[in-house]
Parts: C-alpha cells; structure tokens; sequence
C-alpha cells in the first residue's frame, strides 16, 4: 500500500497521533479509535494491521498486552516521496515570511513616517 493510501485514512492518521506519544497498548488504542470513530475492536485491529503491514507501526508482545508504537520507516518513505514538492511549498513560504516580515516593520512606523510604495 502507498504511503499515502495509509495516511489519507482519519483512523489510521488517529492511531498515528496516539502512537507519537508513545507507545500503547492495542486496548488503549480501541478504546479512544473506538469511542472517537464509533468503530468495533475489530475495525481498530484492521487499521492497526495495515499500519504494521506497511511499516508504520511495530507490535510487541508483553504478556497477553499488545504494545504498539511508530515504525519511523513508514513516515521516512512518505517524506521521501513529499522531497520533489518540497521546493515548491519552500518558495512560497520564503515569500510569505518576506510579506509578514514587511507587514511587522509597517507596524512599527510612527505614525507621522510616510510609508514608501
């Protein structure tokens, strides 16, 4: 599955949220999905496979507890990806900060100083 096709998905970007505080438990994470989502344990438990099968998360075993955390290979690959977009978004917000900038020093001109246009 593309990396994309993984996180275009709420419940799994929801389960991503969860998991970048630290690792949990596959009940803690039904438990919240659940409630926030209105979905079944088994729904939370399909989304967790997918984000496992698709390098996303990691499982491991502690007793019968289930303990998930974030595979940052996953989220590598979807930067990889993002890298030949990049220098379009940079441009732009190179010039928005050069806007807000100008737009601070406006400000802070008395009020008697002719602005130059």
């Amino acid at each position: 599955m593309h990396a994309f096709d993984v996180l275009g998905d709420p419940v799994r970007r929801r389960i991503l949220d969860l998991l970048a505080g630290g690792e949990a438990s596959a009940g803690a994470v039904v438990e919240v999905v659940g409630r926030e989502f209105g979905i079944t344990q088994p729904a939370v438990s399909r989304q967790l496979r997918i984000l496992r099968e698709s390098g996303f998360a990691i499982v491991r075993a502690e007793g019968a507890r289930r303990l998930y955390s974030i595979d940052p290979g996953g989220l590598e690959e979807a930067d990889r990806q993002l890298e030949r977009y990049r220098s379009t978004w940079t441009a732009g917000l190179a010039a928005l900060h050069t806007e807000v900038a100008r737009g601070k020093r406006e400000r802070r001109r008395p009020d008697s100083e002719p602005t130059k246009e």
